[in-house]
């Protein structure tokens, strides 16, 4: 038996800021998605793209093998929120809110989700946050809950 373990375990990473508030200018955004991008990296997970809104973040990666999605949520936003606060990205303090949106992936749907992701801007033009994620949730079979962010 090998002493590596394999998978492909693509998902669709989504999270918001604490209330839904738009935190983030465009400039910050990209400093923020670049630093993910390098964070994941050393963290070896592997993240093909990532895009930060005003008010929520999309990220695609391949699990890996050693972490659980929650251990990766929690890297992903406890990092990324420290890095802004730290660099004061913004006026007063960011935050990140409560839970998380995690839908698989099949590997043929891969570049279609990562252009997606990538074109975060023009999409939102056509629908906000709240009704892009209620799309998700129903889409994957869920219970929607339009609950306050804490």
């Amino acid at each position: 038996m090998s002493s590596h373990s394999y998978s492909r375990c693509w998902l669709h990473l989504i999270w918001e800021t604490l209330r839904r508030e738009p935190m983030l200018d465009k400039r910050a955004a990209v400093q923020a998605s670049v630093n993910l991008s390098e964070y994941s990296h050393e963290k070896g997970i592997y993240m093909k793209t990532n895009y930060f809104n005003a008010d929520h973040t999309h990220a695609l990666i391949d699990l890996p093998t050693n972490l659980t999605i929650e251990q990766v949520i929690q890297l992903l936003k406890g990092s990324s929120s420290h890095w802004i606060n730290h660099r004061h990205l913004m006026k007063g303090r960011f935050a990140w809110g409560r839970g998380y949106g995690a839908f698989s992936v099949s590997h043929s749907d891969v570049s279609r989700v990562a252009n997606y992701i990538a074109r975060q801007e023009e999409h939102h033009r056509k629908r906000s946050f709240a009704q892009e994620y209620e799309i998700f949730v129903k889409r994957y079979g869920l219970e929607w809950r339009d609950e306050e962010n804490r």
